[in-house]
């Protein structure tokens, strides 16, 4: 029986589990011998707005078993990271291996350019005979023909509203209709490849026209209903009120914060309609993952869950994300590989991982090249319990959507400091933070004279960093 129907029976007690391991690559087998594995599916996952901390595993208020069982049969990777807080450059990323200075995508931009489509790694894979789909909010304005070089099968939804009509005339809820044609995916791909389905949820996102915000599904109506909510933290009006102008009234992240958390009533209301939609999602990963197992595809489907970027629930006083605190850069990534011994089940790596490392992994699962242009790394050294040598140690963090109410911002996050640079303020305004003394970012540095050799270095980090993918922000023209 494979593992999914066994871990529906007796999930209270599943704690042992297997881990990932390279396809085309000799790996454990019960008895000790060794084969070589034949190319294996991948069901790549994606969440929008769900941040590290919002997992059952991490944090004992969320319900989220079917998660949980991924990364306690798989990995999880502690400090995962998007380089872009907002879902569009985001999932670029995620695409081509690159971060936005190099792709050059965001709202707002000129579609992405075919030169990164072609590179992508939906149109590698399916160069390679994978039958690749996807289904759910894909985000990215791409140029004419870019679809049908992605993937075989391309079903996009859009963001609102949640509740819509299906395709059988009932009203349902769009986690469950993103589900629903995932499953039917499974059901009528051409069987005689593996696949590549890229499986993306809208939510946990609010629909911002909406004045619930949070719209989950129905199933979810009694779920935390005892729940405690507390207050978030570096909500209290004094952190708030010292905080620059800027970054104050006049960002969207402070306007949203008076849509979901501007009263104690609406603050727990609002967050557990969060928790709701999480809740939504994994109830449709339990359903995708128990469909494998029905059709004998589980034992060689490899699972990646990943979120789009993180999201503030009232710290800082903020409701968004798009600003380079962790909070906002930090998110969920899951692998699961059914192939592997147990070895290695339930290791959470610590070493900092990036969203444009998704594209090089799923390529490497399935043995194709890497191109020498992606900026991200193969993760698959990890699922062995291995540090790939020369693993980064930083990483460039940006975000260049031209929106009057959310700054632009560049900058470096390291092992220990995080530097950011608002670049279009006047004059520049910088953020310095020690995350090993100061983990939620509280106390900037930037004008403590004791730390002005490490400001001068990162700032040279970020100038490096900055030239290497593409150079000084310059405003994108219509092509």
């Amino acid at each position: 029986m494979a593992f999914y129907r066994i871990f529906l029976l007796i999930l209270p007690l599943v704690m042992a589990g297997r881990t990932a391991s390279t396809a085309l690559s000799v790996f454990s087998v019960p008895g000790g011998s060794s084969q070589e594995a034949e190319r294996p599916n991948l069901l790549f996952i994606i969440t929008d707005d769900q941040r590290f901390d919002m997992l059952g595993v991490v944090n004992p208020m969320l319900q989220t078993p079917n998660m949980d069982n991924l990364a306690m049969e798989g990995v999880r990777f502690e400090k995962a990271f998007v380089t872009t807080p907002i879902c569009a450059a985001s999932r670029a990323s995620l695409l081509t291996g690159l971060v936005e200075r190099t792709h050059g995508y965001t709202f707002g931009t000129p579609p992405l350019a075919t030169e990164f489509v072609q590179q992508s790694y939906p149109t590698l894979l399916k160069n390679e005979g994978y039958h690749t789909g996807f289904i759910g909010k894909f985000g990215v304005n791409t140029e004419p023909g870019a679809h049908e070089m992605l993937f075989d099968v391309f079903e996009p939804f859009s963001a609102a509203p949640y509740f819509r009509e299906a395709s059988d005339g009932t009203i349902r809820h769009l986690t469950d209709i993103t589900t629903d044609r995932a499953i039917e995916y499974l059901h009528s791909r051409d069987s005689s490849t593996p696949f590549a389905l890229t499986l993306s949820y809208n939510a946990p996102h609010a629909d911002d026209s909406d004045e619930r915000q949070f719209i989950w599904p129905a199933e979810m109506d009694e779920l935390y209903e005892d729940v405690v909510i507390p207050e978030p933290p570096l909500s209290e009006p004094s952190f708030y009120d010292n905080q620059p102008e800027f970054l104050k009234d006049g960002s969207l992240n402070r306007i949203r914060w008076f849509w979901r958390f501007d009263t104690p009533e609406k603050r727990v209301n609002m967050t557990k309609g969060y928790f709701r939609m999480i809740s939504g999602v994994d109830a449709g990963v339990g359903r995708v993952m128990k469909e494998l197992d029905e059709l004998d595809l589980a034992d060689n489907t490899v699972v990646i869950l990943m979120g789009d970027n993180g999201y503030f629930l009232g710290e800082r006083g903020y409701a968004g994300k798009w600003l380079p605190y962790d909070l906002s850069i930090r998110v969920p990534l899951l692998v699961f590989d059914p192939r592997a011994s147990n070895e290695f089940s339930g290791l959470t790596p610590a070493e900092p991982v990036l969203n444009i490392d998704i594209a090089p992994t799923l390529l490497d699962l399935a043995g194709v090249e890497v191109p020498a242009q992606m900026q991200g790394k193969s993760l698959v050294p990890f699922f062995q319990g291995q540090t790939p040598s020369e693993w980064r140690t930083d990483f460039f963090v940006e975000h260049l959507f031209n929106h009057p109410e959310i700054p632009k911002h560049e900058g470096v996050r390291g092992e220990r400091y995080k530097y950011a640079r608002y670049f279009e303020q006047s004059p520049v305004y910088e953020e310095l933070y020690d995350l090993q003394e100061d983990p939620m970012e509280t106390k900037n540095l930037a004008g403590d004279p004791a730390h002005a050799r490490t400001l001068d270095l990162l700032r040279k980090r970020t100038d490096e960093l900055q030239k290497q993918y593409g150079g000084p922000y310059k405003r994108p023209v219509e092509r």
